[in-house]
Formats: C-alpha cells, sequence, structure tokens
C-alpha cells in the first residue's frame, strides 16, 4: 500500500496534488510520501515481533536522502552503510553509531578507520585482510572492533544477474566452506571482536525458499563455530526483500519472511539483523515528469518526457519496469514507447505499452521510484541532477535540490595551459 492516489480526477501525493508540486518545483523531480516510508517501517518491523532479539538496519544505497534517513532513524531503525559517505550521512540524520552495520567490498583503510572513531555497532569483514587490518586500526587506537565474517552461501537468488550476490562466482563473502578456519585466525587477533557472520545473497527477491536455504546454511555455519569453541551472538541475514513493480507482481509480506526466519533460526540464540531496503522505499516514490512531445513513430508514438535515463537509470541497467501513470488521466489509452530527451537509445522507459493516453504538456509519473532512483542520478548530457520532494500530509519540502548545469560547470577547471 502506498499514498499515492487520484482525487477528483488528479494524482496526489497524500494530500497534496503532484501538479502543485511540478508548478512549484518544476519537473522532473522525485517525490516521496512520508505516511508510506512510515507505515512500511512499522509493517516490516512488525513481521519479527516474534522474535526475541531483532536489529533492523535500513540499507541506506536504497534511498540516502537526508529527511529520509531522519525519517526512518525516527523509527527506530538503525544505518546499513556501505561507504564513508553513507556512514557520514547515516550520523548526520540522528543513526546512534551503535545501530550503524558497515557493509561493502571495498572498504578502504580511511573508511574503516572512521568506522571505528564514530564507534559503529558492526563492521561486515569481506575477506581476511580486511579483517587483519581493521584489527590492526583498532589495537592501535586501544579498542577492539565489533565484526561479523559475511560469507557467500553459494546460494542462486534467482533474481536479475547484476542484483545476484550470493552465488559463488560473485564478489561478495567469502566462501562458506572456509569460513570456519579464517573465522579462528581472525578471532585470534587482538584488537577484533568477531561476534558472527553475515549474509546477503541478493536484491528484489520475488521467493523466500532461496533465502531458506541460505539460512539453514548459516544455522549450521553457526552450530560448526560454536563447536570449535567461538562464541556466536549475531546473525546478519541481510535484504533483498521484493517489491512490486508491475500491476500482476506477488512478491513475499514482510510477515512471510518474518515467520520464515523465526522458524529456521529457532534455538540459534543470537541477535538477528536484516537490512531492508527497497521493500521499505520502492513504493513510497514517484518520479513526476512532464511530457515534451509525443512523436509519430513506425509502429507506435514516442512520448518524450523531460526525466531521462540520468534520472531513473534502472531501465536502462536491467530493463526494469516501472509503470507510467497520467496525472490527470482521461480515460483514454494508447500504445506508446516512452523515452526520455538523453542522446542514448537506451534512453526508453517502456516500449510498446498500453498507457494513459497524454499529450505534450502534461504531466505523468514512473512509479515504485522511492528505491534506487535518485541515489542512482548522474548529470550524463550535462542535464541537472534530480531534485527530491518530501510530502507529509498537506504539506511538502523540497529535501534534495535541482543541481543545475551552470553549478556544475561551475566547479570545473581548465588549466594555465590551455587557456
Amino acid at each position: 500500500m502506498d499514498h499515492f492516489h487520484h482525487r477528483d480526477g488528479v494524482l496526489h501525493c497524500e494530500d497534496v496534488p503532484l501538479a502543485r508540486i511540478a508548478d512549484e518545483v518544476g519537473t522532473p523531480v522525485y517525490v516521496y510520501s512520508a505516511a508510506t516510508f512510515r507505515r512500511h517501517a512499522r509493517v516490516f518491523r512488525d513481521a519479527f515481533a516474534a522474535l526475541p532479539d531483532v536489529h533492523l538496519a535500513y540499507a541506506i544505497k536504497a534511498n540516502p536522502n537526508l529527511a529520509v534517513l531522519r525519517l526512518l532513524a525516527a523509527e527506530g531503525y538503525g544505518a546499513d552503510v556501505v561507504s564513508g559517505g553513507e556512514l557520514a550521512r547515516a550520523l548526520a540524520a540522528g543513526v546512534p553509531p551503535s545501530g550503524i552495520v558497515f557493509s561493502g567490498v571495498g572498504k578502504t583503510r580511511a573508511e574503516l578507520a572512521r568506522g571505528l572513531d564514530a564507534g559503529i555497532g558492526q563492521f561486515n569483514l569481506e575477506l581476511e585482510e580486511e579483517g587483519e587490518v581493521l584489527a590492526d586500526l583498532a589495537h592501535a587506537r586501544g579498542t577492539t572492533a565489533p565484526a561479523v565474517l559475511r560469507v557467500n552461501p553459494d546460494v542462486d537468488a534467482g533474481t536479475h544477474a547484476k542484483i545476484s550476490t550470493g552465488r559463488r562466482e560473485n564478489k561478495f563473502g567469502v566462501p562458506i566452506d572456509q569460513a570456519p578456519a579464517m573465522f579462528a585466525r581472525l578471532s585470534r587477533r587482538p584488537g577484533l571482536e568477531l561476534h558472527g557472520v553475515a549474509i546477503h545473497i541478493g536484491s528484489q527477491l520475488a521467493d523466500l525458499a532461496p533465502l531458506e536455504r541460505a539460512y539453514l546454511r548459516v544455522g549450521e555455519l553457526v552450530a560448526d563455530l560454536r563447536r570449535a569453541g567461538h562464541t556466536i551472538t549475531r546473525v546478519d541475514l541481510g535484504g533483498g526483500l521484493g517489491v512490486r513493480y508491475r500491476p500482476d507482481d506477488r512478491f513475499p509480506k514482510p510477515a512471510e519472511l518474518g515467520a520464515m526466519a523465526a522458524r529456521v533460526t529457532r534455538g540459534w540464540d543470537v541477535q538477528l539483523q536484516f537490512e531492508p531496503g527497497r521493500v521499505i522505499a520502492g513504493n513510497a516514490g514517484v518520479l513526476l515528469t512532464r511530457v515534451i512531445w509525443v512523436k509519430p513513430g513506425v509502429t507506435h508514438p514516442y512520448v518524450i518526457v523531460d526525466a531521462a535515463m540520468n534520472d531513473l537509470a534502472r531501465p536502462a541497467l536491467y530493463d526494469a519496469w516501472h509503470d507510467f501513470v497520467a496525472v490527470e488521466p482521461t480515460g483514454d489509452r494508447m500504445l506508446a514507447n516512452i523515452a526520455g530527451p538523453v542522446c542514448e537509445t537506451g534512453d526508453t522507459f517502456a516500449t510498446d505499452r498500453e498507457i494513459d493516453r497524454v499529450t505534450s504538456g502534461d504531466l505523468a509519473v514512473f512509479r515504485t521510484a522511492g528505491a534506487y532512483g535518485a541515489t542512482m542520478a548522474s548529470t550524463y548530457n550535462s542535464r541537472a541532477l534530480v531534485p527530491e520532494v518530501l510530502v507529509d500530509g498537506d504539506r511538502f519540502a523540497v529535501v534534495a535540490d535541482r543541481i543545475a548545469p551552470e553549478t556544475i560547470l561551475a566547479a570545473e577547471r581548465v588549466p594555465d595551459w590551455l587557456r
């Protein structure tokens, strides 16, 4: 459920007509619903109410807007970060350092040091050398680094190849069969407090069966580590639960994930950690755009909108589907291709799609754009960086400015020898 709905023939976000935002802020623009973020955060949290000890860390990469992070921090969420920049955002948003999990396969030494100095709650180690470096950094500071070892369970998540992370050939984690020996070596390092293990097998998961297989393998690993004399107090089970993009999509509900996790992890006696991202943010946002032209085509017309692949990259990257809905639909429909103004054939959002009939100047939205939308935006073709708006009831605010090409140009320099 989200809070985008037509009222008196006009699409609203909560109590604000999107046409008003277009008039005052311009297009393209991302529009987020605070009520939807709150609802999704609470539904996900309630799904794990039966578990004795759970920590939820929102995956910042899905939508790192500072206002969004502050909203979710107020809902009791920690943060899953994968860079020093995301760590800085989490802290700026008021997330307690103890609630921050630092993931990612390429944490630099400077980023590890930054996490230590901030006093974060957990580092997810991706390789043995990273653990050794982290231990040395912590030991030099006279402290210990709380960490878990991320393992690769070699489970195919059944999702798009570019967002699968749990197969043996993926870059993430250490092979699960090598984990016991590596865990033993790292646990002896001064400066490192190794609490447990972590997994994450992919994003946009449509089936709980691969997750259950991965959880079962982790449960066996936890038992093996304990038999070897290690104290295991945390297991990080990652995130990845999918959301509906097409009207007929079917995905597991958070309550189903919670029930499965409770069943599989019974008796583990650990704090379980989950890192939801898309399931919280996806349907909480839309990309509001205006039709520039309806250009005749060979088979179907091209609806040329002012949003482009630099604003919403998922269709170009993954052939991803986003529903396209008119802000003021007439009831008429048309078959069309939808494309942006960027000078790439890949700047195409849909082909041969049945959509609301639109004409030049009409407003429309790409739905389910709250996750992996603005965060992946660029300034390709020297276009402005897309702004973001947060709606809360009958009020809204710009929470990320449109960064104009002139501003970007002003940050560039021509060397003296070219003047």
